[in-house]
């Protein structure tokens, strides 16, 4: 046991990784997948390098691990000690560069354990992210993009994440960077992250900037969606309106039999149709068509004649001629009419639910 941490003398010139001590004492500052009786024997045996037969060489630092253990993870990494040329005291040599050398260690104690460190993925979430997706760790994959979308991802750094992630298959993470970038274009845009992303990957860029013109068209449609059904749904307050004062009288108007109520009126329209009704019966150009407000008033009573369902005795003034005249229209005017009786019914059904 005592000679389990020699190496020859060519690797002392090589530093060896800091082993991360008191790993037991700590339960609590870890965080893992596996159960944590299992994940302390696993850990263990990591940061120890106990009968390592291979060293996983970083930018900075000689890890020692075991070929057999990461192989079983890796399909790639049991490829690259397969074809391992570098020996070194016996063991096979592979290189994993390009990361921070903590980075490379959290990524092999978590093939090891299933174990991480919160602080570890806070700091080296796309180095792992990279590194899961490149040696096909797929639990650490799912982590770092889970990691990622809860509340790694700023403004600062979102066109930093949306390469990677388009880099190694996270398609939900790519999707929470685009929503992202199109609701704070104007500040993402700005930062270097989205400056160096236009010159080095161009087609990405033009991809956002596509989706962008969509959803501005998409909320311009909305907008006129929701402009269209707010005057629908004030046809219909002003068809309630004009049956309810026909009907029963409201308080300045009304049938001759039906005594005025002075108290407020439940219709909202009803003071606007009371003040068209009166303008209309004072008017003298009504039957002329000169009158703008005569106009709305002749167009009002028509539509009414559209939605009416009583063949007679309808309260309403003229709508039975203006159901005879529908006999007489041509198609296109009548063609709008049904549009406009079509979308009025639909609010009136969509308000009586909602």
């Amino acid at each position: 046991m005592a000679d389990k941490r020699r190496i020859s003398g060519s690797e002392a010139s090589s530093p060896l990784a800091p082993s991360i001590s008191g790993f037991i004492r700590r339960k609590n500052h870890w965080r893992g997948l596996s159960n944590p009786s299992n994940a302390d024997l696993w850990v263990r045996l990591f940061n120890e390098g106990y009968g390592a037969d291979v060293l996983v060489v970083t930018n900075g630092c000689i890890i020692p691990a075991h070929a057999i253990i990461l192989g079983m993870a890796s399909p790639v990494l049991k490829n690259m000690i397969r074809q391992s040329k570098g020996r070194r005291g016996g063991r096979r040599i592979i290189s994993i560069s390009g990361a921070p050398d903590q980075a490379v260690r959290a990524f092999l104690r978590f093939i090891y354990s299933s174990c991480y460190e919160e602080e570890e993925i806070n700091q080296y979430a796309l180095h792992l992210l990279v590194l899961s997706h490149v040696f096909v760790i797929t639990s650490l994959k799912k982590l770092c993009v889970q990691q990622l979308e809860k509340r790694l991802i700023t403004v600062q750094n979102v066109a930093d994440v949306l390469q990677l992630a388009c880099l190694c298959d996270a398609p939900r993470l790519v999707l929470v960077c685009h929503r992202l970038i199109i609701r704070n274009f104007k500040s993402v845009s700005a930062t270097d992250g989205w400056k160096v992303m236009k010159q080095s990957n161009p087609k990405l860029e033009r991809e956002i900037l596509e989706s962008l013109v969509d959803v501005d068209s998409e909320r311009k449609e909305k907008q006129r969606k929701l402009k269209e059904r707010k005057i629908y749904l004030q046809l219909n307050e002003a068809m309630e309106a004009l049956v309810h004062i026909c009907s029963n009288g409201c308080r300045t108007i009304g049938p001759h039999d039906k005594a005025l109520k002075g108290s407020s009126c439940e219709f909202p329209a009803c003071k606007g149709i009371e003040s068209l009704i009166r303008h209309f019966a004072a008017c003298k150009d009504r039957a002329l068509g000169g009158c703008s407000q005569c106009k709305r008033m002749w167009q009002l009573l028509e539509l009414h004649s559209r939605l009416c369902s009583t063949k007679d005795g309808c309260n309403v003034p003229l709508c039975r001629h203006f159901k005879e005249k529908v006999l007489q229209q041509n198609k296109k005017d009548e063609l709008k009419w049904k549009l406009l009786v079509r979308k009025v019914m639909e609010v009136k059904t969509t308000s009586l639910f909602s």
